[in-house]
């Protein structure tokens, strides 16, 4: 009988186990697809995030940072944003005496550091490549494996992504929707020096995103209708470079395409962040429009905010007894209302930027414009909005 089992062995599903496993429960993970082992010849992966300061602090304190360093990644000390060249918001690491905002890493090789310090704890069993077949869970959950194996645990938590199977089992509701765009990613690899900036700029079509990643390679996230993204995926390498440089901005350096992906854009919010013995964190409980790259950082924040409460309760009861219906309820109400608040104003304040910029209208389009000028010289109020943003 294990105390947790965490359903996803992702980013968040794994921090979250280690974490456990780090207060001295006894844990069991289940992935059903492993990431590759790294190899620093493998090119980059499609899948990248950046990582905040806060993040980074969570990793850190789990023993992983050093692992993921070890492998690749690119630190980035500024950000712009802009919708008319002339009406940016440029916010510098400087600024908040901090040597950097964040790190642009590949979500594999968060995974695989974390996946390297759970191997070294006794506290974690992983059930590696193995598909969930069925959950039932009353005073205890019950987990089959398509192998036939049964787990069972006192607390089961959810990390498997938006279409969370553990989510459902738990008839935990959601609200949400898709948007109109998607998203087009575009791997590239720059003629350049080695880039520390992260820039987006808005048009009534879409955003254009870059994101620099390590030794000159990069990615460019470009936001579009389903049909254009369609079009734009079907182009060669070559023509599709040629309908970046006639779009993106002149701030974008001479590059050569290496690959392209697209996924859509969703919005969901869990109804419910917990039922029964049941937890749900990361995409299984919130997606996000990525506009900011808010999407693993809210994830993580879950992930120290469940660690925290978990803890405090600790200081009053002992391992077993905090696991039970008497208790739990108690710690798993705080992280539902302190995550639940925070998750649900992230995601508003990235629909309004949406709808703000996704528009033409010119007295919109004016208004915005004057914003972001006035932005980038409100010292104090952008400093603090950059923290807020970083996650500090």
């Amino acid at each position: 009988m294990f105390d947790f089992c965490v359903v996803g062995g992702g980013m968040v599903g794994s921090a979250t186990a280690l974490g456990l496993a780090k207060l001295g429960f006894k844990v069991a993970i289940i992935e059903p697809c492993m990431p590759v082992p790294f190899d620093p010849e493998q090119p980059p992966d499609m899948r990248v995030s950046a990582i905040s300061l806060t993040s980074e602090t969570l990793l850190q304190d789990l023993g992983v940072w050093d692992k993921i360093k070890n492998m690749r990644l690119c630190s980035y000390k500024r950000l712009s944003v802009w919708d008319k060249p002339s009406c940016r918001t440029n916010f510098n690491c400087s600024d908040i005496a901090q040597p950097h905002l964040g790190h642009i890493i590949e979500n594999r090789l968060v995974q695989l550091g974390l996946h390297t310090v759970i191997a070294a704890n006794a506290n974690v069993v992983f059930y590696e490549n193995l598909k969930v077949t069925n959950i039932t869970s009353t005073d205890v959950a019950n987990i089959t494996l398509e192998d036939g194996q049964i787990i069972q645990a006192k607390m089961l938590i959810g990390a498997d992504g938006g279409h969370s199977a553990v989510r459902d089992a738990a008839n935990i509701g959601v609200q949400g929707w898709q948007y109109a765009q998607q998203a087009l990613g575009i791997q590239i690899k720059t003629y350049a020096g080695q880039q520390d900036i992260t820039w987006q700029q808005f048009t009534p079509d879409g955003p254009m995103a870059f994101l620099p990643l390590y030794d000159g390679f990069a990615s460019l996230v470009w936001y579009h209708n389903a049909a254009d993204i369609r079009h734009l995926k079907s182009l060669s390498k070559e023509k599709l470079k040629q309908h970046i440089l006639q779009h993106f901005p002149a701030d974008l350096v001479d590059f050569e395409v290496l690959d392209v992906a697209s996924f859509p854009l969703t919005r969901m919010h869990a109804n419910q962040y917990f039922k029964g013995n049941t937890v749900v964190v990361g995409d299984a409980a919130h997606t996000i429009n990525p506009l900011a790259g808010q999407g693993v950082n809210l994830g993580f924040k879950d992930v120290a905010v469940l660690l925290r409460v978990i803890n405090d309760a600790l200081t009053t009861h002992d391992h077993s007894a905090i696991l039970q219906q008497s208790h739990y309820c108690d710690w798993l109400k705080k992280y539902e209302a302190t995550r639940r608040r925070d998750n649900l104003v992230m995601m508003s304040a990235m629909d309004l930027l949406y709808s703000t910029f996704s528009n033409s209208n010119m007295p919109l389009t004016l208004i915005r414009n004057l914003g972001l000028k006035l932005a980038n010289h409100a010292g104090p109020i952008k400093n603090n909005a950059m923290k807020y943003a970083m996650g500090l």
